[in-house]
């Protein structure tokens, strides 16, 4: 756990009780540990075989194995395997997701992909998996989603600025976001069961597409390398959020994706048990509940003790009720996911559990 004290003597811009004025968070969780007095990430001992997890990869490990033996199936049954990170353990060739398939030993034929997206991944990807699964292709996929932002921990990029680009006239402060993000990683089997009674699952689905930049990070591509003299500054590698744009865009996609989900079925707005946003940061989020006329006790959150874990989030959530009997599976409990996130994908399912 880091406190808000604890980040903001790293990362120097707002002090801790401005934190959580303004975005609702007291803590987030980190899996390495940050040196105050550098402000820099402190990563354990490398393959010494006594810290786990200790990776993006391990985190989405346990959050699969978890979710397979919840659901009773075998890792042998998995038809594909998703892992929606910005934040994988290595950028290429779609590492995390064939270490994956490597550990749980998956059939050959199974497919293993990592699918580069933010915030609103999750809903995106098993809006994708539901269509797959209706063609007829896959009978069992898993969709694990992940945030590693503690490694990121580094003065010299998140104090930098980023100055103003097209359509955005003014400097973002890379410090800010820093101060939201935590780590974590969900998943979630999902299982094409056609003709079996009361196999409800997921009643309605959808996801969509928009165009703007709400979290930045140019850094790490080919037109921003460290060794191209002048084309890149620390600022880049940072992951900044346009704080101002994600306010006014949330409860824009949001409201599109209860309406998608919820508008053509209104008789079942009053049996919804569960509502798993993606949490930007808990101001935004209860700013957009109130506005939506929610009831709050039906709204989970945990933004506020584990800070903003970006695609993980809904899966957490979800993950969290399951354990503490909020929800059941096979209860038949209506409970909705939507997100929105970077760039911009959105997306949300109504699902029977």
């Amino acid at each position: 756990m880091v406190s808000n004290e604890r980040i903001a003597r790293a990362i120097p811009g707002w002090p801790a009780a401005r934190i959580e004025e303004k975005v609702g968070i007291r803590e987030r969780r980190f899996l390495w540990d940050i040196d105050e007095t550098t402000g820099r990430a402190l990563p354990p001992p490398e393959n010494d075989g006594h810290v786990y997890p200790a990776n993006n990869t391990d985190m989405c490990e346990v959050a699969l194995r978890k979710a397979l033996a919840q659901a009773g199936v075998d890792p042998q049954e998995l038809d594909a395997l998703f892992v929606v990170t910005c934040t994988p353990d290595a950028p290429h060739f779609n590492h995390d997701a064939m270490e994956l398939h490597r550990r749980l030993e998956l059939r050959e034929d199974a497919f293993g992909l990592v699918v580069d997206d933010g915030c609103g991944g999750t809903p995106y990807v098993l809006d994708l998996v539901k269509k797959m699964m209706d063609g007829g292709r896959f009978r069992t996929v898993a969709v694990v989603a992940s945030a590693f932002t503690s490694p990121l921990v580094n003065r010299e990029v998140y104090t930098d600025e980023l100055p103003p680009g097209p359509g955005r006239s003014k400097t973002l402060q890379g410090y800010l976001s820093m101060y939201v993000f935590g780590d974590g990683a969900g998943a979630v089997v999902l299982q094409s069961k056609p003709g079996e009674p009361g196999a409800q699952g997921i009643l309605a689905s959808f996801s969509g597409n928009a165009h703007g930049d709400l979290v930045i990070r140019k850094g790490g591509g080919l037109l921003k390398l460290p060794y191209q003299p002048g084309r890149m500054r620390p600022a880049d590698m940072a992951f900044v959020v346009d704080g101002f744009r994600v306010a006014r865009s949330y409860p824009e996609y949001m409201q599109k994706c209860l309406d998608a989900v919820l508008g053509p079925r209104p008789e079942l707005r009053s049996e919804v048990e569960r509502y798993y946003f993606h949490q930007p940061n808990k101001r935004v989020m209860d700013a957009f509940v109130e506005r939506a006329g929610l009831p709050r006790e039906a709204v989970a959150c945990n933004v506020d003790r584990y800070g903003n874990t970006s695609a993980a989030g809904m899966l957490i959530l979800l993950a969290e009720d399951l354990e503490a009997g909020r929800v059941r599976l096979g209860s038949g409990d209506l409970v909705v996911v939507a997100a929105v996130g970077a760039n911009i994908h959105y997306g949300a399912q109504l699902v029977r559990l």
